[in-house]
């Protein structure tokens, strides 16, 4: 591959709702540049773009894929994005390091829940941006609905650059509104436009200049004088309106027919801006913040916005260079970790595919092999020029599952798996969850877990076993209560005694354990009150109620009596210990559940269904409002039931709501749900002791 400077590259992401056409519009535009022989299909797990495993299985996108496409003397690094709302990491990631996006349509479906998703992305990251109604020779293709469902959601000005030249079995190619001719095919050469759409792409033309003059304030003042604008003109005033935002051209494709093509990169190339036509990237350096242009002679700043491990490739670390550039077989400086790494020999990224390249210029995307400490979000720079580039931000994952591992040896494995998995995922984390003794693995959805599982199987040879997490629950008590225990234990020569009586009662839950010693004229010598507190702490650790752990309780011992042979540390733990169990189950001990604070955001139309599923999950709603065409929703909701809510919510709203959730308070379960938790916890020890 080729050597291209800062202005000849476009990093270009391609985003959409799932199926819109993304992975088979790369596919047709490699094979119409002479990159592949043959095209290939989603269908057969034959295309470039989709190589992984899983992917070719499950016939979708599960992670970004650069594919540069060489046209024109340019270097087009288009980033095919999964469509399925699970894996949004995916598509944050890409646009982190895009400088435009291309929005796909379905020509029959229109804008759907991936579409507004990717959009409202593209606003946070301030992507110029082209819509492409694809698939226009679908059954039921239908382009004016299509472009009116976009301009409705969009609340931007959206103007055809090109019109369908036919509809569905007819599709054929495109008209062309800035050189007002008709491209056939793949649409290499032009031909006079059909006499019956004449009229049409006239009338679409005049939209299409005046646009074009609003994007640059002497080309308005050129329009209005003349009333019109040379071909060139029109290019330079649409360049303007996209940096702009204040238009954005439509285009229309039929990828797996290849229709559409060169126009459609022709514009790529002409209005899409190169890295150097970008405002310039903003890094913390030594002294503040630090503006970075595009310039092979700046200081050097990399981000690295992927990485992925395989067992026979090892790891790969995907990166973009914002500022400086790259050469093989070099050293950086990972300002991130603080570690200098060794960058063996570059690459350019083709699917699986690996170009060895010796320079990569500024702007570029590449990748390099066996980085040993660096990941996703790292930024690569000089150690006497430290800088850091920021890191977006990535929605919180919140479908939760327990994971345990499926064979003995699989348990020693699984610290380091799940940390890899969530090193290569932004939108993966895990934790230990000491109050259930779960390991807990969270994601964005149920088939983002399934492939983080697989993947963990497949790359890692770890087997894992998800399951539905228990609720952390607390145990507490809700009033005073005393207790004493002897222990005593005789077994020829010495023996074990020690006697305690102690007080209990309630502190907030969010207190742990408050000791207090009032034992006065040495009933028990005070070199034995920690070995009590260690047994009530062990107690604490594993409760009395449920199993849960207890918090909120004040603990007084104020008696007992200690044997001058007898009295052993151990001999006080136990009793420390089975005094206070006696005690707990007198002081009225109950649960204690964790709480959430819950924002929902839904379509207005599906406001009453939301909220009556709230009522069943015993939601305290706190605040109802609404914002451009959608409710959102305030409410304090139970964790236990929330477990599942991400599929709950997607099945009413169709996709379109989300919510966000974090950690509020602990409240008391109430009295029918507690002896329901109680009985199944129980069960599930007695079952634990027979086994």
């Amino acid at each position: 591959m080729k050597e291209y400077t800062t202005e000849s590259i476009r990093n270009v992401a391609l985003v959409s709702h799932s199926s819109a056409g993304k992975t088979m519009l790369t596919e047709a535009f490699l094979h119409f540049t002479g990159a592949t022989t043959r095209l290939g299909r989603v269908e057969d797990g034959s295309t470039v773009s989709d190589f992984d495993e899983e992917e070719i299985r499950r016939g979708i996108s599960l992670y970004t894929s650069v594919i540069p496409i060489e046209y024109r003397d340019v270097k087009i690094n288009f980033l095919d994005t999964p469509g399925y709302t699970d894996f949004i990491g995916e598509v944050i990631s890409a646009l982190r390091v895009a400088d435009s996006a291309l929005v796909l349509l379905d020509s029959v479906s229109g804008v759907e829940v991936g579409t507004e998703i990717a959009w409202n992305y593209c606003n946070q990251f301030q992507l110029p941006r082209f819509v492409v109604i694809n698939k226009m020779d679908r059954e039921n293709a239908n382009f004016q609905k299509a472009l009116a469902s976009i301009q409705e959601f969009s609340e931007v000005r959206l103007v055809p650059v090109q019109l369908p030249w036919g509809e569905k079995q007819n599709f054929q190619g495109v008209i062309d509104l800035i050189t007002m001719k008709a491209y056939k095919g793949e649409g290499k050469t032009a031909v006079e436009i059909p006499a019956e759409l004449r009229a049409a792409a006239e009338e679409a033309r005049v939209a299409l200049v005046e646009a074009a003059a609003e994007g640059d304030d002497e080309l308005l003042e050129k329009y209005l004088e003349s009333g019109s604008l040379s071909n060139e003109e029109i290019l330079r005033g649409l360049r303007g309106a996209i940096r702009n935002h204040t238009a954005y051209p439509v285009f229309v494709t039929a990828a797996t027919a290849e229709i559409g093509l060169a126009p459609l990169l022709d514009a790529i190339v002409d209005l899409l801006p190169s890295p150097a036509e970008m405002p310039p990237a903003r890094a913390m350096g030594k002294d503040g913040e630090e503006e970075l242009p595009a310039s092979d002679s700046g200081p050097l700043a990399v981000y690295v916005w992927k990485t992925t491990a395989d067992p026979f490739v090892g790891r790969q670390t995907f990166f973009r260079i914002y500022s400086g550039f790259l050469a093989s077989d070099t050293r950086v400086w990972n300002q991130s970790k603080g570690v200098e790494e060794r960058l063996g020999t570059l690459n350019v990224p083709r699917g699986k595919e690996l170009f060895p390249v010796k320079v990569l210029h500024c702007g570029d995307i590449g990748v390099v092999p066996k980085l040993s400490e660096t990941v996703t979000g790292n930024t690569l720079c000089d150690k006497a020029h430290p800088l850091t580039l920021p890191i977006p931000e990535y929605p919180k994952a919140l479908y939760q599952v327990a994971i345990s591992p499926k064979t003995q040896a699989d348990s020693a494995k699984i610290t380091p798996t799940l940390t890899r998995l969530c090193e290569e995922d932004m939108t993966l984390s895990w934790h230990m969850e000491p109050a259930t003794n779960q390991t807990i693995l969270q994601g964005m959805g149920d088939q983002h877990i399934e492939v983080a599982v697989r993947r963990a199987e497949t790359k890692f040879q770890v087997g894992l076993v998800i399951s539905e997490p228990k609720v952390p629950y607390l145990e507490a008590i809700t009033k005073k209560a005393s207790a004493m225990y002897r222990h005593k234990k005789q077994t020829g020569g010495a023996g074990q005694f020690g006697e305690v009586h102690l007080r209990i009662e309630p502190l907030t839950p969010d207190q742990e354990l408050e000791f207090v010693w009032e034992v006065f004229g040495g009933a028990i010598s005070s070199s034995f009150a920690p070995s009590i507190q260690k047994g009530i702490q062990s107690v604490m650790k594993e409760g009395v109620l449920a199993g849960y752990p207890i918090r909120g309780i004040k603990v007084a011992v104020y008696d007992g009596k200690e044997h001058p042979v007898d009295s052993k540390p151990i001999a006080f733990e136990i009793a420390g210990r089975e005094a206070f169990k006696l005690a707990f189950k007198d002081a009225g001990p109950v649960l204690y559940e964790p709480i959430m604070k819950v924002e929902i955001i839904v379509p207005e139309a599906n406001m009453g269904d939301v909220l009556g599923d709230l009522n069943s999950r015993r939601a305290r709603v706190l605040g109802m409002n609404t914002e451009r065409g959608r409710s959102v929703i305030t409410a304090l909701v139970p964790l236990a039931e929330m477990l599942r809510y991400t599929t709950q919510l997607r099945s009413l709203t169709g996709g379109r709501g989300f919510f966000t959730m974090e950690f509020y308070n602990y409240e008391m379960v109430p009295p029918h749900i507690q002896q329901e938790i109680v009985a199944t916890r129980q069960k599930e020890l007695q079952a634990q002791r027979t086994d």
